[in-house]
Order: structure tokens, then sequence, then C-alpha cells
């Protein structure tokens, strides 16, 4: 899946641009995506996922492996 957080499910979102005299044309909204590897020590492995910015501060304060306990709940990650 290209342009989707592995881990929030965040994706291409849909909306207007709305000029000065109120018209309306179609844009689109992309998610910021950074590819990042990650060490999970449980599994004594690395892994690249494609995660947003906002996953990354998630990672940073909760840790790579609640993160993606969580994810897996949510569906988001399937193993």
């Amino acid at each position: 899946m290209a342009r989707v957080c592995d881990l929030t499910g965040k994706r291409v979102r849909v909306g207007n641009n709305v000029s000065h005299a109120n018209n309306k044309t179609k844009r689109k909204f992309y998610p910021n995506l950074q590819k990042k590897r990650f060490y999970i020590p449980e599994e004594d492995a690395w892994v690249t996922l494609k995660v947003s910015t906002s996953a990354l501060r998630t990672i940073n304060k909760n840790g790579i492996s609640a993160v993606l306990k969580k994810a897996v709940e949510q569906g988001y990650i399937v193993f």
C-alpha cells in the first residue's frame, strides 16, 4: 500500500482548494510519512516501517513494542 502509515493507518485525504473568489477545486492532503528502521528486542530483529511523524513521536514516548502491540490490536498490522 502506498502512502499509508503502517502503524496508525493514516492515508491520503481529499479536500478542496478554495480561492479568494470561493472557487473550489479538488486536492489531496498527504500524510507526512517517513521510512524508518526499528529494532525490536523481543524478536532480536530490525523492521522497516513507513510511519507518520506523529507515530514516530508516539514511538519515542511509549516505545516500539507498545505501539506495535496496539497496532496489532486495532488491525493495522497482521502477523
